[in-house]
């Protein structure tokens, strides 16, 4: 199967966002993204953040209707 890449101006990424929408509701995805638009539009996010050299901190964050609840814990291994 041949790969294809498109652009990911505003139009792909409303049509990406659309269909990861309708088909989650059956199907759960990771997306990794830098896009503010695609992170927009999840229901989860998680990420890594390092606040000072060596100290990785795991955060996430879960939109129930539009609140959101955070909550952050040490990494430390796996």
């Amino acid at each position: 199967m041949d790969e294809v890449n498109a652009p990911l101006d505003d139009s792909n990424i409303g049509r990406l966002t659309r269909l990861l929408k309708e088909i989650s509701e059956e199907t759960q995805f990771i997306v990794i993204t830098h896009s503010q638009r695609t992170m927009e539009a999840a229901s989860a996010l998680y990420g890594v953040t390092m606040q000072e050299p060596g100290v990785a901190r795991l955060v996430s964050v879960k939109f129930h209707g539009g609140a959101a609840a955070a909550s952050a814990a040490e990494g430390g291994g796996a």
